[in-house]
């Protein structure tokens, strides 16, 4: 069974809404979209090895789709995680294509494309690393016979895989989307001792989704942008201008007559994911160009936020159990 399904990572949401809300001409718009498109790139090549998993049996396997694990100071991250009473499967999922070479004399991963050779960091030492983080923490929780395996899958079916042949060994790791089912049914076929109880494996999952955290970003200290160079206003869903005013109840487009009366909603989500977590009824009315402190007070309690202080000195709070970031 799915035990925790995969969203839209996050920054790809948070490169989404800067993008939105920069000026057309921005200098740092290009640097922005092509950082977009590779990561939803990663994002469609992760959600093609999830079509594959669907067809596992659910009462044998529980898969977690991208966990982010405290250890220590720090978080890991693990792409697909399988697990079951008899072994653990850790995947880690590229969406590269060209020919991928994979050489291990520098620990690199080489990609041939249009005439043109790039290196990337090796892979196998990556998923080497997760497969290290995830034993301490099956240690913390008192599980140490489980084995644990892991595999790096390429997402395109048509990416060419190539190592020295005296590496070759390699490819026990390394598997397209279109074997993965293949390369399961062979660590199954190999596990077949229960190594923990129901309970334990229980114990597992509860761990897994309560320390599970999504990554927090300051998306513009990332790409160096300031709080002054983003768009305010409230955007028209049809037309996109930055132009709808409340008038009557409702959010009205001067440009192309659209009328909606929940815009500030987004308005809302855009101003907690790149300005701030917290906003006052003056940044409020600034942000969303209201020049009634009654209305503000009204759209933000309709909006059931948490808040703290009273009156004038009042903050509203970005929640918490949502995707607002």
């Amino acid at each position: 069974m799915i035990a925790k399904e995969r969203k839209v990572p996050m920054r790809i949401q948070l490169n989404e809404t800067l993008l939105r809300r920069l000026p057309k001409n921005h200098p740092k718009r290009s640097e922005i979209e092509s950082d977009l498109t590779r990561r939803q790139a990663g994002y469609i090549g992760e959600q093609t090895v999830d079509r594959y998993l669907k067809s596992l049996p659910e009462k044998d396997y529980l898969v977690f789709q991208d966990l982010r694990l405290p250890n220590g100071h720090y978080h890991f991250q693990i792409d697909t995680l399988i697990l079951s009473s008899k072994f653990a499967l850790l995947i880690e999922v590229k969406n590269i294509s060209g020919t991928l070479f994979f050489d291990r004399s520098f620990n690199q991963l080489i990609r041939t494309a249009n005439d043109k050779e790039e290196g990337f960091p090796d892979r196998i030492s990556q998923v080497d690393n997760q497969q290290f983080q995830f034993n301490i923490l099956l240690e913390t929780l008192e599980i140490s016979d489980l084995p644990l395996e892991s595999l790096i899958v390429i997402s395109k079916p048509a990416t060419i895989l190539k190592t020295r042949h005296e590496n070759s060994n390699i490819f026990q790791r390394i598997c397209h989307v279109g074997n993965l089912a293949s390369k399961i049914r062979e660590f199954t076929n190999r596990y077949t001792k229960e190594m923990i109880t129901s309970k334990e494996l229980g114990y597992i999952h509860d761990h897994l989704l309560r320390n599970h955290t999504d990554p927090a970003y300051n998306i513009l200290k990332i790409y160096g942008i300031s709080k002054q160079e983003i768009l305010t206003g409230v955007q028209c869903p049809e037309c996109s201008t930055f132009q709808m005013a409340r008038k009557h109840g409702v959010w009205q487009c001067p440009k192309c007559h659209n009328h909606t009366k929940e815009a500030h909603l987004h308005a809302i989500s855009d101003y907690f994911a790149l300005i701030d977590s917290s906003i006052t009824n003056l940044q409020f009315r600034k942000f969303l160009h209201l020049s009634s402190p009654d209305t503000a007070t009204y759209l933000l309690k309709s909006m059931n936020l948490p808040s703290s202080g009273t009156t004038k000195g009042r903050m509203y709070l970005r929640p918490l159990n949502s995707r607002i970031l």
